[in-house]
């Protein structure tokens, strides 16, 4: 993958205590992206060179190597895991891997065929791998003869020609390069343990003999690009003073940006959290808001694999990409072409929906700011451009009311129908506005509201009854009271890491039409955890519930609970409180419902 698998992340700390008692010849500690805080430009420098890139807001991330060729198999066994780590994780030797170049001949690339689907799809810079950690370069590379013009029957070199097609289609244009680990090159480092004799070398010379030239040709032979360089899985071998080599040579290309992941202890200019959606946008320790960029993937693998089908809809990524914006960060989605030089059809298509919608709601992603709320709205997610808030619109309201906590007068319209009429009011509780009765968009309807002014925000309002007189108080709408217990995002958002007893939830609401009312939890455990008892609470009234397995953390099932009795109109907290906690996390909850 382009960094760590997952499993070594859940257990780094014990990673590092076993490599700390092995030669440095056998492993290589990772270090997690986010953990460098070396700046290494002046803020007038990174605000001048990072422009285009906050604007841009969507790119393209293209992993493609040898292991393409593999597509998840070794000897007619399907590998674990992500396709770009097969070699590591089948230990296959290297003169075996090697082999793999015998068969590599993709025909079928065609640059500007892969730059017109990102077009399309609507990013704006393209990123693709030079180099991964099996250390076979993608491109003509005079340092070392394992390449894909020279190891190959190919004899082009596809970085070139994307440069090219990029230059064409006016679209920014960057490298990945595996700087740090090459399971191929003596010295490189192997997070783990080595399985091959060959592996062994010192990691200096690797990295003055493969790394740093290799590096150079990047830099230099692809002019006017890179526009960004992305390093990943530096290693404790990747000391300050290696790194400061890097840097000098990235300090000769003054507009070049590259991300947190060169080691060192250096910042560089921006931070990637990896298939993950931060809760809120990132901060540096010095708690100022920081520039960062969430790659994904659009199935479980960055490089091919044959057998992965497990695709995001194109829903799915339009959320993820509008929450991140939201946020104020970018999403870098990844592609896996074959072997043959194509990037799979399900990954074309989603795209294309994506761009269909992007080509109607675009200026509500591009050159956008994070949302001015403190908190996202349980219907969608808020991005804003000067004084337009756009309001992505994920569930729309039944009632065709949607309220925003501003006290700004405004205009509105809706970006898929801007004939059709959203009047809008003040109220005491915000800015009211009427809908349609059914959706524009059947992914995510934008309205672009129009103020004169800056935003005046008011207090976040309390949830209010549905047409049909039920109160739906969904994840993302909670307020989280204490520690461990945090907001998972994504397409359906839940609380999460419930580990401590003492955390508990609660919403305001807002009874118009009171009533006896049976509540409904919507919500995921596995057996090992269930067990947990739990109390909700609306004004004088309690029920009590009991957390049992529902068939693991990502199979949701919805509970019924006693009924319970609102006697007049007003306003209330309902609280959901922990009596008796299980032996692990609570429950992932995804949404509690007041059914009348």
């Amino acid at each position: 993958m382009s960094s760590t698998p997952s499993f070594l992340k859940r257990t780094v700390f014990s990673t590092l205590l076993a490599c700390t008692l092995l030669p440095t010849a056998h492993a290589a500690v990772w270090v997690p992206e986010g953990q460098a805080h070396t700046p290494t430009d002046t803020p007038e420098e990174q605000n001048a060179k990072m422009g285009w890139w906050r604007d841009a807001r969507f790119g393209m991330f293209i992993h493609w190597g040898l292991y393409s060729v593999a597509a998840g198999e070794w000897k007619g066994k399907q590998i674990g895991s992500i396709g770009e780590w097969i070699q590591k994780n089948a230990a296959i030797p290297i003169e075996e891997y090697k082999t793999l170049a015998t068969q590599f001949n993709p025909q079928q690339f065609n640059a500007d065929e892969w730059v017109a689907i990102a077009k399309k799809a609507g990013m704006k810079y393209i990123i693709i791998t030079a180099k991964h950690h099996e250390g076979f370069a993608m491109f003509r590379s005079k340092v070392d003869p394992f390449n894909i013009y020279d190891a190959t029957s190919f004899k082009r070199d596809p970085l070139a020609e994307l440069a090219i097609a990029c230059r064409k289609a006016d679209m920014r244009f960057g490298f990945y390069y595996s700087h740090d680990q090459d399971w191929t090159a003596p010295g490189g480092a192997v997070i783990g343990k080595m399985w091959d004799k060959a592996q062994e070398g010192s990691f200096a010379d690797y990295i003055h003999k493969k790394s740093l030239p290799q590096f150079k040709e990047l830099l230099n032979n692809y002019q006017p690009f890179p526009d960004v360089i992305w390093f990943d899985t530096p290693t404790t071998d990747m000391t300050p003073e290696l790194a400061m080599e890097f840097i000098d040579l990235i300090k000769q290309h003054p507009k070049l940006i590259w991300n947190e992941r060169l080691g060192g202890g250096f910042k560089g200019n921006y931070r990637t959290p990896e298939n993950h959606i931060p809760d809120a946008g990132m901060k540096g320790i010095d708690g100022k808001p920081e520039d960062w960029e969430v790659c994904m993937t659009m199935n479980n693998t960055w490089g091919f694999k044959k057998n992965d089908n497990a695709w995001k809809s194109a829903q799915t990524l339009v959320w993820n990409l509008t929450d991140i914006a939201s946020k104020g960060g970018n999403l870098l989605l990844n592609v896996g072409p074959t072997a043959e030089g194509v990037i799979p059809a399900p990954s074309v298509e989603r795209l294309a929906e994506v761009g269909r919608w992007m080509s109607v709601n675009g200026e509500s992603i591009y050159g956008t700011t994070a949302s001015p709320f403190a908190k996202h709205p349980s219907w969608g997610r808020v991005t804003r451009k000067g004084n337009t808030l756009y309001l992505h619109v994920f569930k729309w309201p039944k009632d065709g009311r949607l309220l925003l906590p501003i006290a700004n007068p405004a205009q509105a319209r809706l970006l898929a129908a801007p004939s059709t009429r959203v009047a809008t009011a003040n109220t005491d509780r915000g800015l009211m506005l009427a809908l349609p009765a059914t959706a524009p968009d059947a992914i995510s309807s934008v309205i672009a509201i129009t103020l004169k002014e800056e935003p005046q925000l008011m207090p976040e309002p309390s949830i209010l009854q549905d047409s049909d007189k039920s109160v739906t108080l969904s994840a993302d709408a909670a307020e989280i009271v204490g520690n461990k217990l945090k907001l998972e995002s994504g397409k359906e958002p839940n609380l999460g890491y419930w580990s401590d007893a003492a955390a508990y939830v609660q919403w305001k609401i807002t009874v118009k039409q009171p009533g006896t009312f049976k509540p409904a939890l919507t919500y995921s455990c596995n057996d090992k955890d269930a067990g947990s008892e739990f109390t909700l609470s609306v004004g004088d009234q309690d029920v009590k519930g009991k957390v049992i397995d529902t068939g693991g953390w990502q199979n949701y099932k919805s509970a019924s609970l006693n009924e319970l009795r609102i006697s007049k109109p007003g306003d209330y907290t309902v609280t959901l409180k922990i009596t008796k906690k299980g032996s692990g996390n609570v429950m992932n909850l995804r949404s509690l419902v007041l059914n009348p």
